[in-house]
């Protein structure tokens, strides 16, 4: 449901809005404008400055550093849609003519090869993310767009795309590449359903249906490189690192740069359903088997290791080494909202609430102003200080990376949180995740208003408030999380049963709607035990807890140290209860183990077994640890 008809009012979420409109907005565009001491320097207004001519010096940055100014802009475009400031558009509106006046004669238009690079524009696709940050141009001018009406950062992003197009495609006189990091596929279709000029969508499906045909195209960029000094990254990683060993229609497994493969996958699953492809639907629906089921960790968090940021093989989940990337969790959210728009099946809400809730919230500390990159399952401080296999894993947040691509990520999933909650046909609505607000939305010829009531993710009970503006019949269809066991459902006070209404994780409730109907949904929340797949040797005797759509861990502030020392019973009995002056107001889960301690002396290796000490417990939410030092 599109951002405009969602009103997110939620006891939980309205921190994290709010955050986004008065702290991490502004914040950013201090970074972004290099005012803060201390903060590592972003220089990306600047860049485009000297690319507009209007100040000296040199490009300064990531190849794509234009991109956080894109997802900063994209952000406050969400933001004005849900909370207008005029003072937030008017500085948008300086940022976008900036850009403008940046843009070159033919459309171009990357701060990195204006200038002096000129000579150098798409002669490195494998590396230089052009392609990529042009997306992102593309995502925030469509979404500006959308939330303002004006055109201007349109039409200077619809010269650009008009520029790409008459460089690639498969026409004898163009480039036959495509993007060594995926992004403006999506942006393009995305593009086209604004506009609905069908070269941008023409052009989407080109860039995916190219990808990974022989012979390939970085292979042969490379041969012709005269200069491989400007390859910055090893070849060893290979085609599997950008989703370009096979063609996309024959991949099975998800392969190399988690994020990369993610921003594929949703651009994929988009276009299926733009273009009704059932084939390219069916290899979504594998490729999101490989992932889910083989190759994700417990919190919503993919990508095995530090080397490519990528995917490894199945099952190969270290908790302590993982890279969990931010920006990963979220691309699985961007991917599992268009699966749930190819198909209304709750297993993609399930992972699109856990990826939320855990491994992407995470990334953030709960003020805002700090960041992780990676997002480990488990910390050890000395190792990470000491160990090289260990040395991308940081023990605090960061308030700003070189390489800073997941704080503005994070802001614009963030801002635009109303749009993952419904959706909705000629006569169904469906509600993925429950969280206190409103939408509006018409159905056919009836407009309807739906209203949440919740304490979720704490509580479980769910209120539904169905207000048409006439009577109507149409079904409603609610999500019923995989993780809950015993859910009850009633319809003004009438329980139903929900056997024979489920489909696809749905209740699916048809019925004659009047004004003040109320549906009460009651999701049982127990702490739960989760075993990992016995392939995973990393987690062969352990299980991870939780709690409704939130993953636990346990910190050395609460437990004492050497936390891997501490057993839990079979036996052992959960108690959850809200603490609202710890970390913000959450629920922490208590429970009596074990510590195993040694038995006597220094020895590093006895025959002597170790004492087991009874201990109390306690484990608060994963996205909420390292806030207290």
């Amino acid at each position: 449901m599109p951002l405009r008809q969602v009103r997110v009012d939620d006891q939980f979420w309205n921190h994290y809005t709010s955050l986004v409109r008065d702290v991490i907005i502004p914040y950013q565009r201090q970074v972004l404008n290099d005012e803060l001491p201390g903060v590592e320097p972003s220089h990306a207004f600047e860049n485009f400055r000297i690319a507009a001519g209007e100040a000296e010096g040199e490009f300064y940055g990531e190849v794509f550093q234009d991109s956080d100014v894109a997802k900063w802009l994209e952000a406050v475009a969400y933001s004005l849609t849900t909370h207008y400031d005029p003072a937030l558009e008017k500085a948008a509106d300086q940022v976008i003519d900036l850009i403008a006046r940046a843009q070159q004669p033919d459309g171009y238009l990357n701060t990195f090869f204006i200038g002096d690079k000129a000579d150098l524009r798409w002669s490195n696709l494998t590396e230089d993310h052009e392609l990529y940050s042009a997306g992102h141009l593309i995502e925030a001018a469509v979404a500006y767009y959308q939330a303002t009406g004006k055109d201007q950062f349109l039409k200077v992003v619809r010269r650009y795309a008009d520029h790409i197009d008459s460089v690639f495609g498969s026409e004898p006189e163009k480039l036959k590449g495509y993007p060594g990091h995926q992004e403006v596929e999506l942006a393009l279709v995305k593009l086209f359903q604004v506009t609905k000029e069908e070269r941008y969508l023409n052009l989407a499906k080109y860039f995916v249906n190219e990808r990974g045909q022989k012979p390939s195209y970085f292979d042969l960029e490379y041969e012709q490189c005269a200069d491989k000094k400007r390859y910055r990254n090893p070849r060893e990683w290979g085609l599997k690192y950008s989703q370009a060993h096979l063609p996309v229609r024959e991949q099975t497994s998800a392969e190399g740069h988690a994020v990369r493969a993610m921003y594929l996958y949703a651009a994929m699953a988009e276009l299926a359903k733009e273009t009704r492809d059932a084939q390219l639907a069916e290899v979504c629906k594998t490729l999101w088997k490989s992932v889910t089921q083989r190759r994700m960790y417990v919190t919503g968090g993919i990508g095995s290791q530090a080397y490519g940021e990528g995917f490894t093989v199945d099952y190969d989940l270290p908790n302590d080494t993982s890279y969990t990337e931010t920006c990963a969790s979220i691309g699985l959210i961007f991917w599992a909202q268009r699966m749930l728009n190819l198909e209304a099946d709750s297993r993609y809400a399930d992972v699109l609430e856990r990826a939320l809730y855990n491994g992407a919230l995470a990334g953030m500390s709960l003020d805002g102003k700090q960041f992780f990159y990676v997002n480990p399952l488990e910390v050890w401080p000395e190792a990470c200080a000491n160990r090289h296999d260990h040395r991308h894993v940081k023990t605090t947040r960061q308030s700003w990376f070189s390489c800073a691509c997941c704080p503005p990520n994070l802001a614009r999933l963030l801002a635009s949180l109303g749009q993952y909650v419904y959706s909705y046909g000629e006569n169904e609505v469906y509600v993925h995740l429950y969280m206190g607000g409103k939408a509006d939305f018409a159905l056919l010829d009836t407009k309807v208003q739906l209203e949440q009531s919740t304490d979720f993710p704490w509580d479980g009970k769910v209120d539904v408030t169905i207000n048409p503006a006439k009577k109507r019949e149409f079904t409603l269809c609610l999500r019923i999380p995989g993780w809950c066991r015993r859910p009850h459902l009633s319809v003004n006070g009438e329980k139903l049963e929900l056997a024979p209404i489920m489909e696809k994780g749905y209740a699916k409730i048809t019925r004659l709607w009047s004004k003040g109907d109320r549906v009460r949904l009651v999701l049982p929340m127990e702490t739960e035990r989760i075993y990992a797949h016995p392939s995973a040797r990393m987690n062969a005797g352990k299980v991870a807890l939780a709690r409704g759509p939130l993953v636990y861990c346990l910190e050395e502030i609460d437990n004492g140290p050497v936390l891997a020392s501490i057993s839990l019973p079979r036996q052992a009995a959960f108690e959850a209860s809200f603490v609202p002056d710890l970390l913000g107001g959450v629920t922490e889960i208590r429970f009596e183990g074990f510590r195993t301690e040694k038995p006597h002396g220094d020895e590093l290796y006895t025959t002597t077994p170790p004492e087991q000490i009874a201990t109390s417990i306690r484990g608060i939410p994963y996205y909420a640890w390292n806030n207290r030092g």
